[in-house]
């Protein structure tokens, strides 16, 4: 009763701060602009509702269905549906994607650090500094780093706020098509969809809950509501970018733990794990690779939903996410389905084409 407590909770909150954090640090190093533009936030929250929201439901559904974390649940689910054993690689495509992603938002959040407090220190080496504390963090318990996290997030919001940050007013700019690829990364990858993040957050909650609704859409709110605060965020000033840093550090920290347990549920050696989960986090260390690793970062995450879409959409079989689903009437249902077939992976390859033409 205790565990289905707390995952009710947990998820959402999780949602919203991993979603602020990581937006916070990943769209000032990969050049995403959303200063109070009208039209590149109409994107967004269109990407967020044609894609966020059906890969949230995705993701639940799964979770619902598999009993179990993502790595784990795709063997399960690969056999249920007949299917061939390579898209089991989903799942490992998204096990090394969790600590490379905490990689990027430690590094990210080096330099937004290093600008803002004037450090002499070279970025990678104020990064090795970080990472060395976010692999400590993640032994802590997961409740509390969550709370950890929140409590960072909350006072960077209030104080950014208080050092006077100077926002620019709402204005309309023409839109372009680079912008699709941008507001599909801050709608999918920033939120951590198809990482199987969540679906390990809720698998308690979910398993008494007989639509998946119930835990879908509050992660998908709060996952909202990450990027309207971000719209009022800025570092302006030292005090601000120190709290990010800490929040930044819990927040890997948190994720570094639920990728370990999930490579400790496909009884992997524990020498073999602490080397995926140290080279994927301290890759970043590396000089002059930041900007590199930002862009397969985008398209590594944008990767790993298009698999998932194909996977439930074209190869599982229907009776099964119907009933993981359990929407209170067959249209809801279908329209969610024909998101996940056609509209996501014909969105996201897009993104993944803009993304690409924007860097070259």
């Amino acid at each position: 009763m205790q565990d289905h407590a707390m995952s009710k909770w947990l998820s959402p909150l999780m949602a919203f701060c991993l979603s602020f954090i990581v937006i916070a640090t990943l769209a000032p190093m990969t050049g995403i602009q959303i200063d109070r533009q009208l039209d590149f936030w109409m994107l967004w929250l269109t990407a967020m509702l044609i894609l966020a929201l059906p890969v949230c439901y995705l993701e639940i559904a799964l979770a619902k269905r598999s009993k179990t974390t993502a790595l784990q649940a795709l063997s399960n689910l690969t056999r249920d549906a007949d299917a061939s054993q390579k898209w089991r690689l989903a799942g490992w495509f998204g096990a090394v994607f969790i600590p490379f992603l905490a990689g990027g938002m430690l590094s990210n959040s080096a330099q937004i650090l290093n600008f803002s407090a004037g450090f002499s220190a070279a970025p990678n080496i104020l990064f090795a500094a970080l990472a060395v504390a976010a692999v400590a963090a993640s032994f802590i318990p997961r409740q509390l780093t969550v709370l950890l996290t929140a409590a960072g997030v909350l006072a960077a919001l209030v104080l950014a706020n208080a050092f006077g940050t100077a926002l620019p007013a709402w204005h309309v700019t023409s839109v372009e098509f680079s912008e699709w690829g941008s507001a599909s990364v801050l709608a999918l990858v920033a939120s951590g969809l198809g990482l199987g993040l969540y679906w390990q957050s809720s698998l308690s909650a979910i398993q008494t809950q007989d639509s998946a609704t119930k835990s879908a859409l509050p992660i998908w709110i709060a996952q909202l509501l990450a990027v309207v605060a971000f719209g009022f965020f800025a570092v302006a000033s030292v005090i601000p970018a120190y709290i990010l840093t800490f929040a930044t550090v819990m927040a890997a920290g948190l994720i570094l733990n639920m990728a370990r347990e999930q490579l400790q549920q496909r009884q992997l050696q524990l020498p073999v794990q602490w080397l995926i989960l140290l080279a994927a986090v301290f890759a970043w260390a590396i000089p002059q690779v930041t900007a590199v690793f930002n862009l397969v970062l985008m398209l590594w995450g944008l990767v790993i939903c298009l698999i998932y879409a194909v996977f439930a959409g074209w190869i599982m079989k229907i009776s099964h996410l119907r009933k993981a689903m359990n929407f209170s009437n067959e249209a809801l249902y279908n329209i969610w389905r024909i998101a996940v077939r056609i509209v996501l992976p014909v969105a996201i390859i897009a993104a993944m084409i803009a993304v690409i033409g924007k860097f070259f």
